[in-house]
């Protein structure tokens, strides 16, 4: 008796729908990848404008570069000899109001607090043991004792510049703020006023932190960072100026390619504008934190904010995007505008 021969083929079919499948995913996975968003869209049209007015090939376009990495952990922060203290040492100091202070950072939640935890209460150690030093509270203490307050409220003086930065530059917040994933914005649908009032507000966190009476709050502290990390904005402008100077290059190089015996339609620039205002207003306002601590910035910081924040430097995503606009200005003069019918 023969065996009944099995049938595969449905199988076959399913492979091939499934492989269909997978190469569509991928496909449109590519596509996607090509930068079709809001922002890309206003090239796309502004390059095919080009052309057509021009007869032009298609503009050859490139994916632009990515910003760089931020700093890994260690060369971002400052080294902080650690303060030892006994608990019958910190006791003697009672009347500062210290002695619950340090016991809760001592505990175990204290130990893993987030850096944000840190900063407030590094600056609240400084305010208590400085008010407590231009006190009477000094001379009723033991010699022992009142040089031991002396030294540390020096000590917390010297390191609070340091550890309010590394506080801050430790922070997962800060740090999702220069993340390479993210993507160019169009500008003129961005409200930025959330995101300035939290760099705002670490600004003055920084300038105030030497102060005996500006009182900080967890609450508002963590609002802000939570702000900050859920619109990465400092790479978002980075990636949205560098796309910029990328299809402005790419519009320059078409232009030269062609006599200037046609004329060009008119530019939308409402978006350029944009970028323009918000990209510098927010690169200055980052500035300015850096610019308010009352520190040198480790090295590797030194160097990315050179190469990416800066305003100057022509390497820099801002001035790379002013000196291509002012190209590409430059050479749409050459031809005449179109007239509206």
């Amino acid at each position: 008796m023969k065996t009944p021969r099995r049938h595969f083929r449905p199988i076959r079919t399913r492979s091939r729908w499934l492989l269909a499948l997978c190469a569509g995913l991928a496909g449109s996975i590519l596509l996607s990848g090509c930068g079709d968003s809001n922002a890309e869209r206003y090239w796309q049209k502004y390059h095919h404008t080009l052309a057509s007015a021009g007869s032009l090939d298609a503009i050859v376009r490139s994916p632009p570069g990515n910003i760089g990495a931020f700093p890994e952990r260690r060369e971002r922060l400052f080294e902080i000899a650690e303060t030892r203290e006994g608990l019958l040492n910190i006791y003697a100091l009672r009347q500062c109001h210290i002695t619950s202070l340090v016991a809760a950072r001592n505990n175990q939640l204290g130990r893993v607090a987030p850096p944000s935890q840190q900063w407030l209460y590094e600056r609240e150690l400084w305010q208590r043991l400085s008010g407590c030093w231009n006190t009477p509270v000094p001379d009723s203490l033991a010699a022992s004792d009142r040089q031991r307050l002396r030294r540390l409220t020096l000590s917390k003086t010297r390191q609070l510049p340091y550890a309010s930065w590394n506080a801050l530059f430790d922070s997962n917040e800060w740090e999702k703020s220069f993340a390479r994933a993210s993507q160019p914005v169009v500008f003129t649908r961005v409200d930025m006023r959330p995101s300035l009032g939290a760099v705002n507000y670490l600004q003055r966190m920084v300038r105030h932190q030497f102060s005996r009476t500006w009182v900080q709050d967890s609450g508002t502290l963590e609002h802000q960072l939570k702000i900050l990390r859920e619109r990465p904005l400092t790479a978002q402008t980075l990636r949205t100026l560098m796309l910029a100077s990328q299809r402005l290059h790419e519009a320059t190089a078409a232009l030269h390619t062609t006599k200037p015996t046609h004329c060009l339609p008119a530019w939308n620039v409402d978006p350029i504008t944009a970028i323009r205002h918000s990209a510098r207003r927010w690169l200055t306002e980052v500035n300015a934190l850096f610019d308010s601590f009352p520190l040198t910035p480790p090295k590797a910081m030194q160097a990315y904010r050179h190469r990416w924040l800066s305003l100057d430097d022509p390497h820099a995503p801002w001035p790379a995007f002013q000196a291509s606009l002012i190209e590409h200005h430059a050479i749409r003069l050459r031809f005449p505008p179109c007239e509206n019918k």
